[in-house]
């Protein structure tokens, strides 16, 4: 079992920087690949990136390429999702997902290839 709880969401101005944390328990956090997932009401959820269990790899979506970077602090159990040039279009609950390792990252890209996942945290973006 992986217990995930997710902090760090806000209201915040187009162009602007937040970042996310999702701390980790209940099991070794060294042998758990993370993604960052996001939701909008009524639409399927999202992967925004993901990071391999040691941190030697990340992948990103399309839409976070260049603005967002995921890092993780195994002293801490914890991942981070840092975002910068917030667009409007960014607004969405944001979930931190756990998975066992083992398939590449970049074929890991939806929610139900991941086995935990926390109670997220509203990021709203304004114009």
């Amino acid at each position: 079992q992986v217990q995930l709880v997710e902090s760090g969401g806000g209201l915040v101005q187009a162009g602007g920087s937040l970042r996310l944390s999702c701390a980790a328990s209940g099991r070794t956090f060294s042998n758990v690949v993370m993604g960052w997932f996001r939701q909008v009401l009524g639409k399927e959820r999202e992967l925004v990136g993901s990071i391999s269990e040691l941190g030697l790899g990340t992948f990103y979506a399309d839409t976070a390429k260049g603005r967002f970077t995921i890092s993780r602090d195994s002293a801490k159990n914890t991942v981070y999702l840092q975002m910068n040039s917030l667009k409007p279009e960014d607004t969405a609950v944001y979930y931190c997902e756990a998975g066992d390792p083992g398939l590449p990252l970049a074929t890991r890209t939806r929610a139900y290839e991941y086995t935990y996942w926390g109670q997220g945290t509203q990021v709203t973006v304004s114009s």
